[in-house]
Formats: C-alpha cells, sequence, structure tokens
C-alpha cells in the first residue's frame, strides 16, 4: 500500500519534479543567465504561443487522442491577412482583429464539420491544412512585399495590447504593480486550495491532508513571487501572460467544473458508451476543432506582436511544441486522461528546454533532438508508471 502511494505521488508529481531539475541544470550550465530577469521574462513572451496552442490541443486529445497538425500553418497564413489589412489595406487594427477572428472561426467550423459530420480523420483534414495554409499564407506574403514580411511596427496599439508591459518601468527598477499582482495572486491561490479542500470533506471526498496542502501553497507562493520579482525587475509584467493565465484558469474551469467538460473526456474514454448515454459526440468533436481555431487566431495576434511583423516563418512547427507540451504533461495519447495543470508544467518544460539551449548556443536542429527524446521519454515513462499501478 506505501509503494502504491509512492508509484502515485511520483507519477503524479514526475514531469514537475523534471522540470526543476531541468531548470536547474540550465541554469548551471549557463552560469545563473537563466535566472536573470530578461530571462525569466523570455521564458513568458517568447512561449506564450504553446500554452494557448496546447490548451487548444488539450481539448482535440481529450476526444480520443486526435490533433490539430493545422495550427502553424494557420498561425503564418493568418498573420498574413492581418498584415495585409492593417498595413495594406490600411484597416484599423481593432477591426482587423475581428476580422481575423472571423476568419479563424469559419476555419474552426468548416475543419468541424468535416472531422465530425463527414468522418474525415482528424490527421488527415488538419494535415491537408498543414500543406496548403503555408503555402498560401507564404503566397499572399510574397504578393504584398518584396521580402516576405510585412511590419506592424507602427501599429503600437496592437503591439500594446499583446506585447506590451502593464505600468511599465525601466529594467532593473523594481516594477511594484508586478509585485501588487503577485501577492492577489498569492492570497487568490491559497485561499482557493482551502476553500476546494473543504469542499471536498464536507463531501466526503478524498482530500490530501492540511500539511500536504499547506506545503503545496508555500511553494506556490515562493515560485508566484520569485516569478513577480523577476519580472518586475525585467520592466513589469507582460501583457501576453495577461492572456496566458486568463485562457489558463478559463480552460481549467471547463474541464474541471462543468458538464461540457467531462464530456470531453468522456468520449476519449469510450466514445460509443459516450454517445448511446445520450451525449452528441459529433457535437463535441465539432466544437473541439472550432475551439482549436479560435485559439489559434489568438496565438497569432501574440506571436505577430512579439515579432511586430507577419512572416511567412510564424508558426513554424508550433503544433509540434503544442503536442509535445500536452503529452509531456500527461496528457493521454489515447484520449480520456489529462489536465490544464499537466499541460502547463508540460508547456513550461518545453519552454525551458528552448529558451536553455539557445542560451547555451546549441544549434536548432539539436533542439529538436532533444524535445524529441524528452517527448517519448515522457510517453514511456506514463506506461510503464501504469503497467507498474496495475502490477501493484
Amino acid at each position: 500500500m506505501t509503494n502504491n502511494k509512492v508509484l502515485s505521488v511520483l507519477k503524479k508529481n514526475a514531469m514537475l519534479i523534471v522540470l526543476v531539475l531541468v531548470y536547474i541544470f540550465f541554469t548551471a550550465t549557463t552560469s545563473g543567465q537563466m535566472f536573470q530577469p530578461m530571462n525569466f521574462n523570455a521564458l513568458i513572451t517568447q512561449n506564450a504561443y504553446v500554452f494557448v496552442l496546447a490548451a487548444g490541443m488539450l481539448m482535440c486529445m481529450l476526444t480520443g487522442g486526435n490533433i490539430d497538425l493545422s495550427c502553424g500553418s494557420f498561425v503564418c497564413f493568418l498573420g498574413a491577412v492581418g498584415g495585409i489589412l492593417m498595413m495594406v489595406k490600411q484597416i484599423n487594427p481593432g477591426v482587423t482583429i475581428l476580422l481575423m477572428l472571423l476568419v479563424g472561426v469559419v476555419y474552426g467550423v468548416v475543419l468541424g464539420y468535416l472531422i465530425a459530420y463527414i468522418n474525415v480523420p482528424p490527421w488527415i483534414a488538419t494535415l491537408a491544412g498543414y500543406l496548403a495554409f503555408r503555402g498560401w499564407g507564404t503566397a499572399l506574403l510574397s504578393a504584398n512585399s518584396t521580402t516576405g514580411s510585412i511590419s506592424l511596427a507602427a501599429q503600437k496599439g496592437f503591439l500594446a495590447v499583446f506585447s506590451g508591459k502593464v505600468f511599465p518601468t525601466a529594467v532593473g527598477k523594481t516594477n511594484t504593480v508586478c509585485l501588487i499582482v503577485g501577492v492577489i495572486a498569492c492570497v487568490v491561490v491559497v485561499v482557493t486550495s482551502f476553500m476546494s479542500r473543504a469542499a471536498k470533506v464536507k463531501k466526503g471526498y478524498e482530500a490530501e491532508s492540511v500539511l500536504a496542502l499547506l506545503v503545496k501553497c508555500i511553494l506556490s507562493v515562493a515560485v508566484i513571487m520569485l516569478f513577480a520579482y523577476k519580472l518586475s525587475l525585467a520592466g513589469g509584467l507582460p501583457t501576453v501572460l495577461i492572456w496566458v493565465v486568463a485562457i489558463v484558469l478559463i480552460y481549467h474551469f471547463i474541464t474541471s467544473n462543468t458538464v461540457l467538460g467531462r464530456y470531453f473526456y468522456t468520449i476519449g474514454g469510450n466514445a460509443e458508451a459516450t454517445r448511446l448515454s445520450g451525449v452528441d459526440t459529433k457535437k463535441i468533436m465539432f466544437m473541439a476543432y472550432l475551439n482549436m481555431a479560435v485559439l489559434t487566431s489568438i496565438t497569432t495576434f501574440i506571436v505577430d506582436a512579439r515579432f511586430q511583423a507577419a512572416n511567412s516563418q510564424a508558426g513554424t512547427y508550433y503544433e509540434m511544441d503544442a503536442i509535445a507540451a500536452c503529452v509531456v504533461g500527461g496528457v493521454s495519447a489515447y484520449g480520456g486522461a489529462g489536465n490544464v495543470f499537466g499541460m502547463v508544467v508540460g508547456a513550461t518544460l518545453i519552454g525551458v528546454i528552448n529558451l536553455g539551449m539557445s542560451i547555451m548556443g546549441v544549434d536548432a536542429n539539436w533542439q529538436k533532438v532533444v524535445k524529441g527524446i524528452v517527448l517519448l521519454a515522457a510517453v514511456v515513462f506514463d506506461i510503464l508508471a501504469e503497467k507498474k499501478t496495475g502490477k501493484a
């Protein structure tokens, strides 16, 4: 029984432990550069796309291990559309954002219909988008610029919303607003954690001990305040972090506290049984891909604002990073298992690997090798842990 508990704890927190060890490794091998304030900022701004896309990929994978191979290429295409509308056609950025969202919704409707109602296999339907949108986006950019890239540097409002900072200050000077936000976040985490435990106890559900919860809260507060302090020295709270946190919280609520969220899990566990119980499984599948397209649209805003340009290389391999973040974070490759917290851990691990190897000057090709090994190792560990737990 004790061995079972140990295995359960290790399995539940394995990737979190790996994340800490990998971060320590890169901090040591980069002579502490990973611990610099600007690299805390870079960890968020450079990898925000992973968190947003992985939230959508999570919903797709829950339905039975399905994925979206087209999201990276769609970022390229939609970015090209946005760049042309804002800079070539001189359309207001606010209107452009709405039009880009509309294009994303239309694509999500078409893709969801093909997969859910025409029964086109998801990997085939999205592979078609992977090929078509990259070519279409590149063609649009080539036809409207001499360099294959459209600068968005003049769109200050757009850049401020998706890549700016909240009440920015000079780098190296403590940003008070950032620290206040950090304290508020700590209070929210602690209060909601104890309220959640109290609700479980009241309903007679199994709940972790007060000591375990207290330790978890202390560690969470320490991490939040460390990030808040480092970001305060890096110029302030990045607006993209607000987008990421909002999306993560929304999807955590959906998957944990709504009937719709439970449907995604039950379809992945047994689609036929779910259908026979009266759930419209086609509608759920349709919603998964419509949702993915909307989040891909938001990712496009973030990516274009970060690079201050729409270019043909935007979105390259983004779909792979999103899938890797989910799988590394414990989302089952067969569907029906996984959660937003695990996805966040997986996305953070991918981000730490990206940033750490970039600081070390590791060749981009070797970075892909490392991420491939991490992905495979995560899947193998998950399978072996399941077998071990089953035998015990």
